[in-house]
Formats: C-alpha cells, sequence, structure tokens
C-alpha cells in the first residue's frame, strides 16, 4: 500500500524556507504571491496489514515534529 505523508508547520511558526522561496519568486519577476509555506512529503511503501493507528502513531513518533508541525496521511490508490 502506498502512503503520503504530508508535514508542514503550523501557522505560527516562523518559515525561514518559505521565505527565502518568496524572495526568490519576487526576485524572478513573479508579482501576486503573498505568502510561502513550505513543508515536505513522505513516501512509504507499507503491507497492506498496516493498521491506520500504527500509520499515526509512525507520524507521531518520528515523521512529524508534533510541537511545531502538522501531518496529514494521504493512501494513494
Amino acid at each position: 500500500m502506498k502512503i503520503r505523508v504530508h508535514v508542514s508547520l503550523k501557522n505560527g511558526v516562523l518559515d525561514p524556507q518559505g521565505r527565502a522561496i518568496h524572495h526568490a519568486l519576487e526576485g524572478l519577476g513573479f508579482a501576486g504571491v503573498n505568502d510561502v509555506r513550505a513543508g515536505r512529503l513522505i513516501e512509504l511503501d507499507v503491507a497492506d496489514s498496516v493498521s491506520d493507528e500504527a500509520l499515526d502513531e509512525m507520524c507521531r513518533k518520528l515523521l512529524a515534529n508534533q510541537v511545531i508541525e502538522n501531518f496529514r496521511i494521504e493512501k494513494v490508490a
């Protein structure tokens, strides 16, 4: 089973990478971009027997820092 975990910074957490991307876009002449938030995508290939609870625990224990990040688990068909 293919799993995608989308990890993003929580609102209110400073995002220096997003800020650098925003600055670079402005420097390249792209107007109208108000804000940029950078995150990451983690793809897993797991056995069909892996439960939703186990996936959630993987995210909470290793894949996302819950103090500053949110995560969303997506099962890919």
